[in-house]
């Protein structure tokens, strides 16, 4: 009869567990789980939230490591309203709204981030208790046998859970400052996108200009032919003026198109038509000093706080290396009803690994190897930052000296418009020919389009720039671990 209760009690208990295990699934289930665990390792768990929406946990900040400045937080944007078709304008702020809750780079960077926070709750449980039935002399036909339970536990020594949990605690603050990385990317992206249609606006705006004038020209020169005053070949110049201009107008509608797409690409909503967008391609910032945007950028890139991050993950990982040896204790306990003597009896069991053999040696020495990688890592891409820097201030400088040169009060436009000015007068006199005329006109939207082309090619460095150099979000290695 004891034995039967034994075996009874044994059944009741595993049907229980497993009724458990079957509720863990539950949200409130797995929230006394880490309550649990936090009652028996002595550590709380960073903010952790289930999936929130498409992008960002409420509060959430970024974490920035050893000596880097912390990063923008991420923001986290109220449902944002998708223009309709009615929508006649837009601004970048619109632009950078739309692209933080709809670009699916940043919903990628924030499940990482999550995951994270998941991995920290699971590295930091201890083991399972084991229960389960012990039977011995089974085969004397009930006279000497000895059945009952029996129940077994791990205890995990040398702190190995806590210092799981820190190597994590680095994991999840890499997490973050990925998620600041492509957030980063992805306002750059936009910004360049919108002041890549900006630009495609204004050669559109000038191209047209120049078909204009040059129909005018041409039907100018037509009526002078049939006045006499004109020869054949002035006719055919206008002609030929005017179609060229119909082809740089048409291929400005076609880069138009394409910064479009570009743009759109980023917002992550291909479906929106082009509609004008608003934005003063003139306003430019004072000059950029590159000893200071160097520094800024070494001291608030989250792409260098990510390198400095695994920096402080590795020695955390040595920690665990050395700890790894110190052996855990498996604990049994053993209750028998034994048929013999018709009485009941324990038995208890403790055992653990001799770390004689292996003491991790080989752990130690990759943990130690991969800190030396980390630390170099560091110096690499700071090393690729100053570089990068180098060509894209290259670039702001050339194109800013480019602009100042078309812009300032006695520069190339103004010049250009003086003298197209001064032939039409001239032409309109009779003193000067038709070809110069033409001439005129072609060198002064060319300088205009040349004018504009400057304004692109500064906007860009100066965007990038300002986005320490991070741009690309939609690249696949864009989140993903270095």
């Amino acid at each position: 009869m004891a034995a039967t209760r034994i075996i009874v009690v044994a059944a009741l208990c595993l049907c229980a567990g497993c009724r458990t295990a079957g509720k863990q699934h539950s949200i409130d289930s797995s929230r006394e789980l880490v309550g649990a665990t936090e009652a028996n390792t002595g550590q709380s768990p960073p903010p952790f939230e289930s999936q929130q929406a498409a992008f960002g946990a409420p509060g959430m900040q970024v974490q920035p490591a050893a000596h880097i400045q912390p990063a923008q937080p991420v923001i986290v944007p109220e449902p944002l309203e998708i223009p309709s078709p009615a929508t006649t304008e837009l601004t970048l702020e619109q632009l950078e709204e739309m692209a933080i809750s709809l670009n699916p780079a940043l919903a990628r960077a924030q499940a990482l981030v999550d995951a994270a926070h998941g991995k920290w709750v699971q590295v930091g449980l201890p083991p399972n208790t084991e229960l389960g039935y012990s039977g011995q002399q089974l085969g004397s036909h009930g006279q000497a046998e000895q059945q009952g339970v029996y129940i077994q536990q791990e205890f995990v020594r040398g702190h190995k859970l806590r210092l799981n949990r820190a190597i994590v605690d680095q994991e999840i603050e890499q997490a973050e400052q990925r998620l600041a990385t492509q957030q980063q990317r992805v306002l750059t992206d936009v910004r360049l996108g919108f002041y890549d249609v900006l630009i495609a606006q204004r050669r559109l705006e000038t191209t047209q200009q120049l078909v204009d004038i040059a129909k005018q020209g041409t039907q100018t020169a037509e009526a002078l032919f049939n006045a006499k005053e004109v020869s054949q070949a002035d006719v055919m110049r206008a002609r030929i003026e005017s179609q060229s201009a119909d082809l740089l107008h048409a291929n400005a509608r076609n880069l138009h198109t394409a910064a479009w797409s570009r743009l759109v690409a980023v917002l992550g909503n291909p479906d929106i038509a082009p509609v004008p967008l608003v934005g003063d391609l003139e306003i430019v910032a004072d000059q950029i000093d590159p000893d200071d945007t160097l520094q800024r950028i070494l001291s608030e890139s989250p792409e260098l706080a990510v390198l400095l991050t695994e920096v402080e993950r590795a020695r955390w990982v040595i920690d665990r290396a050395y700890a790894e040896p110190i052996p855990n204790v498996d604990v049994q306990a053993v209750m028998q009803s034994d048929n013999g003597t018709g009485s009941t009896n324990g038995n208890l069991q403790v055992s653990m690994p001799i770390p004689w053999l292996n003491r991790n040696q080989g752990g130690i020495r990759q943990a130690q190897s991969e800190l030396v990688a980390a630390e170099r890592a560091v110096g690499q891409l700071e090393l690729s930052l100053k570089r990068r820097l180098a060509g894209v201030y290259q670039r702001y400088a050339s194109a800013r000296n480019q602009m100042l040169a078309y812009s300032k009060p006695e520069g190339i436009l103004a010049n250009s418009q003086a003298t197209l000015d001064f032939v039409r007068k001239g032409y309109q006199a009779g003193e000067i020919g038709y070809l110069d005329l033409l001439t005129a006109q072609r060198t002064y939207f060319q300088n205009n389009l040349a004018y504009v082309e400057s304004l692109g090619q500064l906007w860009a460095a100066v965007v990038e720039i300002e986005g320490l150099l991070l741009k690309d979000s939609l690249e696949s290695g864009g989140v993903a671990a270095p």
